[in-house]
């Protein structure tokens, strides 16, 4: 059984209910996910041939420690850096390296930021040099995943018509959804519930209500939906070694829908596609 509570009276642990945030919540979420949003624009100069991850991880570290933020992923639970890297086929929590990328490479990078004890989470696809027509048209598929998954947050409605809406483009496109991650609640805690499943139906799961904050980040292949966990314990890459993108905005919702609290200020949040007006 699903319990909500008010987020201002609650422990800062994780008890499987699902916070109701007020005013200071939201507040401190815009500013979070702001400082968020301007690091993935800053660092998108840097996403070229040559480059190495290791260095865009090093700019996103420095980066927040100018902004009195930290990343929220330095020595979570063993991780060391302050990004995650994914190339090509790499799902999700690739680990910066001092490998170059090379032209034609896609890479998602993924940053959360603790700013004033509240964490900002988004993540982009980039695209290095001149990719595959292919690679662009999954990323292009994978935004368009999230943003109707976004349009589907609204008071009333299930968590469930989330997962629909980004499961019924994927598939819709002749790609797959990822099953083995998802999005999550996230404010003062880095993960927290409800879980964000990006597939399903709309009558399945919590009622979506005002004051809830999460991050829908769907993952979408061109192959099959399988992934595998490397032996780093960390980096998930797709088992056929298809091409894989994601897309990760986090949201609050209101009375009326929802508001978007990563949003790239400088209509970046499709680096290298066309920007939606």
């Amino acid at each position: 059984m699903v319990t909500y509570l008010d987020a201002a009276i609650a422990p800062v642990k994780n008890t499987g209910q699902i916070r109701l945030h007020g005013t200071v919540g939201f507040d401190g979420m815009r500013k979070a996910g702001a400082l968020v949003a301007k690091a993935l624009d800053e660092v998108a100069p840097l996403v070229q041939p040559g480059t190495t991850t290791s260095a865009i991880d090093k700019f996103l570290f420095e980066f927040g420690m100018d902004h009195d933020a930290v990343p929220a992923t330095l020595n979570y639970r063993g991780y060391t850096k302050s990004s995650c890297t994914s190339i090509n086929h790499v799902v999700c929590h690739g680990i910066p390296n001092d490998k170059p990328l090379r032209n034609g490479d896609i890479v998602n990078i993924d940053v959360t930021y603790v700013l004033d004890g509240w964490h900002g989470d988004s993540s982009r696809m980039y695209p290095v040099g001149q990719p595959k027509r292919a690679a662009e048209r999954l990323m292009d598929v994978t935004h368009e995943c999230l943003m109707r998954g976004i349009e589907a947050v609204r008071p009333g409605a299930r968590m469930g018509a989330i997962g629909a809406a980004i499961q019924a483009h994927a598939e819709a496109e002749r790609c797959s959804v990822v099953r083995d991650f998802c999005g999550h609640g996230i404010g003062q805690l880095f993960h927290d519930a409800p879980n964000v499943l990006h597939y399903g139906r709309t009558d399945e799961g919590a009622e979506i209500k005002p004051g809830m904050i999460f991050t829908i980040e769907p993952m979408i292949n061109l192959g099959r939906a399988h992934v595998k966990v490397l032996s780093d314990g960390w980096t998930a890459v797709t088992r056929d070694r298809s091409l894989s993108a994601q897309y990760e905005h986090t949201v609050g919702v209101t009375e009326d829908g929802c508001e978007i609290f990563t949003l790239s200020p400088g209509g970046l949040d499709r680096p290298g596609l066309p920007i939606a007006r």
